[in-house]
């Protein structure tokens, strides 16, 4: 069945997710239990060899042999499994090869134009400012979207010493080491005692989190500018380099990548950041038009050739009309609308909302990929004109309440992004709520997606979240579990009906994307059917009293 046509469920996890490697969650998806439960898995990108944001960050497309290996991948197929795989459409890791290649060999690297140089890009349309960087003037840029304050730049140091700036939308690290005596005297004929007492200089600031050149040298000013250089010679760097889309080099990366994800048994591609990748000078640097629509095309082209689907992710408010947009250019789409609509109704025990949306996604032939959970947060910035302001601010504070976390976009707390907490949690850990949030979902337009820590009624992790420090409220939601956790879930009710509803879902031959679809309110119960040829199936739900029926 191709991918356009399997709406069937679709776990989703990292490789670790249960267990360490991807064969643990192998060994839970061949237990009698899972037996007809699903037909895709969504494998999260740290199964690739990754660096940062748990899989993000694409160093290459290479299995991560720590938790991946093809044996797995052949077995999830002998399970009757496809994939969804990520390809990572606007950056790689300052670790990937091509960019390695470039700190190594500078311009005269064949992955020179790989990535963007900024002021090759902004040439012509700004000043070069003292510290190397052309800053753009503000015509240019006054509509342009960027994900952190600030330019998006990367100082890069080059092997003939300059500093050049290169695009970087998304996180960067730059890190300083501390050279020890010995480096000092060697590299900077520095005697022995002065470089110990220098060494001592340096890693009071660099512990202290200045930069080089705010470190105090009392008493040693004359190697100040040495020993500068030196830092910012051998400084290191974490982080995403935006990709040169003009580049053919860059379209050869594409292919090679999609042709080995469609070899690891992908159907299904995600593309993530997609609408970053085209950048002109004026333009938006986020879903400029026509060009990230022309990008896509050929995207799709080379995926086609690879007997993949394509679905784009973008968050974008409802009275936007992305989604729509997304739909008629012939691409599935991701529905963000169904996670909060469905706590909304569960807590104000109305369906009329959400009966509105199912019945828009069926006139308007929208095809989805749907979830209640998933790696990132539940959605807040996709609601706005779905639901009115004073009900998205209410749903905010009952998942708060419950122990969720908001994230706000670039730290504004008026630009509501997300809520990081896991589903079952945000519907105040009750199993009832969680059983008729899930029959619901399995009757929504589209194919479900279902996060493996809702599947298992996983709570809120907030030992995760101080763990992971600074930024680490996404760890609310992505406990690894152990095999023993799993054995005990496997006994309580909410999880052996959650695996009851997703089994029906996945063998009732009534489902489909080419089924027909009715749905009606009668009184408080929703009442949804689905039917083909002579298969018929009909979930009432019941608002009021949080009961459903399934005939």
């Amino acid at each position: 069945m191709s991918a356009h046509n399997n709406n069937g469920p679709m776990l989703n996890a990292y490789p670790d997710s249960c267990g360490c490697r991807l064969s643990d969650i192998i060994d839970v998806l061949s237990k009698p239990e899972f037996k007809d439960v699903f037909s895709s898995f969504y494998i999260l990108p740290s199964l690739y060899n990754t660096d940062l944001d748990r899989g993000f960050s694409v160093i290459d497309y290479d299995l991560n042999r720590e938790m991946v290996s093809r044996e797995d991948l052949d077995k999830l197929n002998e399970l009757g499994i496809d994939l969804k795989l990520d390809f990572i459409l606007n950056h790689a890791s300052v670790l990937s090869p091509q960019f390695l290649d470039l700190l190594q060999n500078g311009e005269s690297s064949e992955y020179a134009d790989f990535f963007i140089n900024w002021n090759k890009f902004w040439d012509g349309y700004g000043e070069m400012t003292p510290e190397g960087y052309i800053k753009p003037d503000d015509k240019y840029i006054k509509d342009m979207f960027f994900r952190k304050p600030g330019l998006p730049i990367l100082m890069v140091r080059m092997p003939d010493g300059r500093d050049v700036p290169y695009w970087n939308t998304f996180y960067q690290e730059v890190i300083y080491r501390c050279p020890d005596p010995i480096d000092l005297v060697r590299d900077l004929k520095m005697q022995y005692s002065a470089a110990v007492s220098v060494c001592a200089q340096i890693k009071a600031g660099l512990d202290a989190g200045l930069k080089p050149a705010e470190i105090d040298f009392t008493g040693h000013e004359e190697y100040r500018d040495s020993v500068i250089d030196l830092l910012k010679k051998n400084r290191q760097y974490l982080g995403q380099m935006d990709l040169n889309i003009k580049s053919p080099l860059v379209w050869e990366h594409y292919r090679n990548t999609l042709k080995r994800l469609s070899e690891y048994g992908a159907r299904i591609v995600r593309l993530d950041a997609f609408a970053y990748a085209p950048k002109s000078p004026g333009s938006r640097n986020f879903l400029n038009e026509p060009d990230t629509w022309d990008v896509l095309e050929k995207v799709r082209e080379i995926a086609d050739e690879n007997g993949l689907t394509l679905l784009p992710e973008i968050h974008a408010s409802y009275n936007e009309g992305i989604y729509e947009t997304v739909v008629s250019k012939g691409y599935m789409t991701y529905d963000f609308f169904l996670p909060g609509l469905l706590i909304h109704a569960i807590e104000k025990r109305t369906s009329e909302k959400l009966l509105s949306w199912a019945q828009e996604l069926i006139d308007k032939k929208i095809r989805t990929v749907n979830m209640l959970g998933c790696h990132d947060g539940i959605p807040l910035l996709d609601l706005k004109g779905i639901l009115e302001e004073d009900d998205i601010a209410d749903l905010i504070d009952t998942i708060v309440n419950r122990g969720g976390y908001v994230k706000d976009l670039h730290g504004a707390k008026n630009i509501y992004y997300q809520v990081n907490a896991t589903y079952y949690s945000a519907l105040g850990e009750d199993d009832k709520k969680m059983l008729f949030a899930r029959a619901i979902q399995m009757f929504m337009p589209g194919k479900p997606q279902v996060w493996y820590l809702d599947l298992f009624a996983g709570k809120n992790d907030h030992e995760a979240v101080k763990r992971a420090g600074a930024g680490g409220h996404k760890e609310i939601n992505r406990t690894n579990l152990t095999p023993n956790q799993i054995e005990d879930a496997l006994k309580k009710e909410v999880v052996q009906k959650q695996l009851d509803l997703l089994r029906l879902r996945n063998t009732h031959p009534a489902f489909g994307f080419d089924s027909n679809f009715e749905a009606n309110l009668n009184g408080s119960v929703m009442s949804i059917t689905w039917s083909r040829d002579d298969h018929r199936i009909t979930l009432d739900a019941d608002f009021e009293t949080l009961e459903y029926r399934i005939r």
